[in-house]
């Protein structure tokens, strides 16, 4: 992509913040969208809840990247926050999509998160992004956050959905809180350890959104998993080979449901997930395999 200005929402998050450290070193202008009043000039102000942004901020933008919503498993799941969740995701969708399609002229791009929840627990069989929707509370509110988009693409914007995997860093989101139990020793599969984790490197997540805002040709849903989905107890081996600790304390899944509730459903889900469309668009992975995406996340 040329020199472009590029609106972020989720900027302060794990990726968000990958994302954005990226995109200004390579000189890209990135105005940084906050639910709080802007205090410099390249912030502007949105409240996904009430479905507010002040498109006058969004004018000139090439692309509009949306990384915004409330933390999968930043709380036990109540019923209150399951609706967080949910709100968070599909309303500022909906508001970003149509602030997007009330722009004279919209940006090219607008590449909004999603998520491999939306197919539900696949087992041993992998799937791609042919594969329909899954059952549960995360595939149904992966379709509503997808469908929330519609109004960018009824106005013409090429809109493309990133459906992540689970992003192996050491600095946050799920992995980032592995990784302190396993330096201690205290690592283990979970459950059985037999349910697939579909994974990427945080190097591999921001280089497939850059790959996504850049290739004109795709557009809806792209998976951005690593090309080799391993089991947890594989995960489990490669963390404790990489940080050279004993990987010998297992979590029950009883354990897991006492501790996490209802999470604890999604944490010993399985999802053989693969990156068809994003291979097949030419993404080379600089991470494929587990053990460099543990070590990547450790330089």
């Amino acid at each position: 992509m040329q020199r472009s200005r590029i609106a972020v929402a989720g900027s302060t998050g794990l990726i968000g913040t990958a994302l954005v450290r990226s995109l200004t070193a390579d000189g890209h202008e990135v105005v940084r969208l906050v639910r709080r009043p802007p205090r410099a000039p390249d912030e502007v102000q949105w409240d996904p809840m009430r479905q507010y942004v002040d498109t006058a901020g969004l004018a000139g933008c090439d692309a509009l990247v949306n990384l915004a919503g409330a933390g999968i498993g930043a709380h036990r799941w109540t019923a209150a926050y399951k609706q967080e969740i949910r709100d968070s995701r599909v309303l500022g969708t909906a508001a970003l999509a149509d602030a997007v399609a009330s722009l004279d002229e919209p940006p090219r791009v607008f590449l909004s998160a999603s998520a491999i929840g939306f197919y539900g627990d696949t087992g041993d069989r992998p799937v791609d992004e042919s594969a329909p929707p899954g059952e549960g509370f995360l595939p149904s509110m992966a379709v509503e956050w997808e469908e929330a988009a519609a109004a960018a693409e009824e106005a013409g914007v090429r809109t493309v959905f990133a459906r992540t995997g689970l992003v192996v860093a050491r600095g946050g989101g799920a992995w980032g809180r592995l990784y302190p139990l396993f330096r201690a020793g205290l690592g283990g599969h979970l459950g059985d350890g037999r349910q697939y984790w579909s994974f990427i490197a945080l190097h591999d997540e921001v280089a497939a959104l850059r790959h996504l805002l850049d290739t004109e040709e795709l557009s809806g849903p792209v998976n951005l998993t690593a090309p080799h989905p391993v089991t947890n107890r594989e995960v489990t081996a490669a963390m404790g080979r990489v940080l050279h600790r004993p990987a010998v304390f297992p979590v029950p899944a009883p354990v897991l449901r006492a501790v996490l509730g209802e999470l604890a459903r999604e944490v010993l889900t399985s999802q053989r997930v693969l990156p068809a469309r994003l291979l097949e668009s030419g993404f080379a992975f600089a991470f494929p395999r587990i053990e460099d995406a543990v070590r990547a996340a450790l330089t």
